[in-house]
């Protein structure tokens, strides 16, 4: 059964929390100060997530959650007319604004001993997407002929973090995109691409 719409609405403001707090003062982010930056009481807080490893175990399960819906819609962007390019920067550009937090939470994820082998079957979704959006751009001719869903998960593990500034971490995203397309039609610079959590 789902969660009640205040009930919910916390849920998601304390995932949000979890991963602004730790990527701001690392693993050790408390539980208080946790629930204190969501707006929500500590008990709340609890009630959803009875552990500082089940509270960090959902943050990353939600983030892949959120990549997955992105990549899924952008797939149905693109078999509704859309540029398959312009779909796989719009995919990129939100992960790359998020690149640090998710890098925090990884770490404060690993340090309680949390692998996210649970989210394998997500992540293979993600890829799977992935690759359908690479194989309609190699269509268009828009991608050079080898590039795979592999090499575009190797280049994100190079996405820079919040320690550059917005306008540089566009400049990487265009740079990366331009040796992905070998001189062929680029896609706008930063699109007008949704949060995968919108």
């Amino acid at each position: 059964m789902g969660l009640r719409a205040d009930a919910a609405r916390n849920r998601a403001r304390i995932l949000e929390a979890t991963r602004v707090q730790i990527a701001s003062h690392g693993p050790s982010a408390g539980m208080d100060q946790i629930a204190q930056a969501a707006g929500v009481a500590v008990g709340t807080l609890y009630r959803h997530f009875p552990t500082k490893a089940d509270l960090i175990a959902a943050a990353m399960a939600d983030r892949t959650r959120r990549v997955v819906e992105s990549v899924e819609i952008a797939v149905e962007r693109v078999h509704g007319g859309g540029r398959a390019l312009e779909e796989i920067a719009g995919v990129l550009t939100p992960l790359i604004d998020v690149s640090g937090e998710d890098r925090a939470v990884k770490t404060a994820a690993a340090a309680l001993g949390i692998n996210g082998d649970d989210q394998a079957g997500e992540r293979m979704r993600a890829r799977a997407g992935l690759a359908r959006l690479i194989a309609a751009a190699h269509d268009a001719g828009d991608l050079h002929p080898d590039v795979t869903s592999d090499d575009i998960a190797l280049l994100l593990t190079t996405m820079p973090g919040d320690e550059i500034d917005l306008c540089a971490r566009d400049r990487w995203l265009e740079l990366m995109l331009r040796g992905l397309t070998a001189g062929r039609r680029m896609p706008d610079r930063r699109p007008g691409s949704r949060d995968p959590g919108e």
